[in-house]
């Protein structure tokens, strides 16, 4: 889409084959990092989940080695066993698919604009989260018919997930290499039309810097603990480096890959380091005195913005709810809100009641006060980004809370009056867009709008 103010910065750090640091670039004109204000929650302190057991899925610790913050646990509720390899498609097929899909880019070019006009003419979206195994199932059909009869009217739906799998078989030999391509969705072609023919708006999730297949595949770009063992989340899952180019290069390849299949959208998520203590004694191979994870995360943002814009794509990240207003959890996690918001097409900040520590915002259960506690997430989205030019400045569209936390001590159900609390505090905090994750895809049309033909099909046609 449109070139961000940061998209013609190369901060690349350069390594050779061994691994080791080759060089980096000089600090570029103009500072990569903005500056934040003094206090704010942190990810170990007032505002975050750390230290609460389960601020994930129930049973599960709360940061990536089970003591800290995760994006599962801000989104995820339990692992489905539909989620194992499914039987292989052959290559070739997928290949003649992806090539005829190719010749039904006109339609949906024509559903993509260019430059600034996209923010202003692209469909409001009011989505849900789908996962590879629901998306290639005949369940499908009916998240489907709850689209079709609701204000709902767009899909994120996995594309490379939290495994690092992609869920399809993607002509991308990078992908194919490594075996990371896993067969959930066999016919992704026929989704994709089928998706179009009911004007559902496709929003491909593509996983970032956790990678278990990338960093087994190629050793040289995994982050490691200093005993060389791989740094992982709670479940065992390897991070690969956000400092590497090349690392940089797969991921934005896997998108392009999605978006030349017929996806509106792409969505990055865990677009941030790790966190704990292994995370914090690995080997980055930079000073990171002199090279921030700030710098990382907004030169990889800035690199898929560059070739985005070569292709017309737009594009968002998501990130933690509680690095609104703290430069504690930018300098743990590499994600700077305002920064960010200056150079991605679409911010989905995470404002989950459940991951917000009793007492913030002045509620003893955050959890207990959906309304409240998202109206004051998203105000603090405001100011933070009222700074950044009307131009550059991204469309907010917080990801809602689908499940109940049982893991939170005082939490109450999340039915379909909490959902709506939800969503009416994003329309009174000043936006129009939003998405629901429910790990497990258990959505009901409870707390939603009835839908309405004929809006839908303006819609449709933005």
């Amino acid at each position: 889409m449109k070139k961000k103010r940061y998209a013609g910065i190369a901060f690349l750090v350069a390594f050779m084959v061994t691994g080791t640091m080759l060089g980096a670039c000089a600090a570029p004109d103009g500072p990569l990092a903005e500056t934040m204000e003094e206090g704010g929650s942190e990810l170990s302190g007032e505002g975050s989940t750390e230290g609460q057991t389960g601020a994930g899925a129930p049973g599960e610790e709360a940061s990536d080695e089970g003591t800290g913050t995760s994006d599962e646990g801000q989104k995820t509720e339990e692992t489905s066993d539909e989620e194992r390899k499914t039987e292989e498609a052959s290559d070739e097929e997928q290949v003649l698919k992806e090539e005829n899909a190719e010749g039904a880019q006109g339609q949906d070019a024509e559903e993509k604009t260019s430059g600034n006009d996209w923010k202003t003419n692209h469909k409001k979206v009011r989505g849900i989260y789908v996962t590879g195994p629901m998306a290639g199932s005949a369940s499908m059909d009916n998240l489907i018919t709850l689209v079709d009869e609701t204000e709902l009217n767009a899909m994120v739906i996995d594309v490379k997930n939290d495994d690092g799998n992609i869920t399809y078989k993607m002509n991308l030999d990078s992908a194919k290499d490594m075996g990371a391509c896993i067969n959930y969705i066999p016919d992704m072609e026929g989704l994709m039309a089928k998706l179009k023919e009911h004007h559902i708006y496709t929003i491909a999730r593509v996983v970032c810097f956790k990678d278990p297949y990338l960093a087994t595949a190629k050793p040289e770009l995994a982050l490691k603990k200093p005993d060389g063992t791989l740094v992982t989340d709670a479940n065992g899952l390897a991070f690969v480096n956000p400092y590497r180019q090349e690392t940089w290069e797969y991921i934005v390849d896997v998108a392009v890959a999605a978006s030349k299949l017929g996806f509106d959208e792409i969505q990055f998520d865990y677009v941030r380091f790790p966190i704990g203590a292994d995370a914090d004694a690995a080997d980055y191979g930079v000073d990171l005195n002199t090279y921030t994870k700030e710098q990382a995360i907004t030169g990889f943002l800035s690199y898929a913005a560059e070739r985005f814009a070569q292709e017309n794509i737009p594009f968002g990240a998501d990130v933690f709810g509680t690095i609104i207003g703290s430069e504690t959890d930018v300098e743990r996690v590499g994600q700077n809100y305002q920064t960010i918001g200056g150079i991605v097409d679409v911010l989905s900040p995470m404002v989950y009641p459940s991951h917000y520590a009793n007492g913030v915002f002045g509620l003893d259960v955050p959890d207990a006060h959906p309304y409240e506690t998202v109206l004051a997430a998203l105000q603090g989205s405001g100011r933070e980004l009222a700074t950044v030019g009307d131009a550059d400045r991204a469309v907010v569209r917080p990801w809602l809370q689908s499940f109940t936390a049982t893991w939170v001590p005082g939490h109450i159900s999340y039915e379909g009056e909490e959902i709506r609390q939800q969503i009416q505090a994003v329309y009174d905090a000043g936006y129009e867009e939003w998405i629901l994750w429910n790990a497990s895809n258990r959505y009901s049309a409870d707390g939603l709008e009835a839908g309405d033909s004929e809006t839908e099909q303006q819609g449709a046609n933005e």
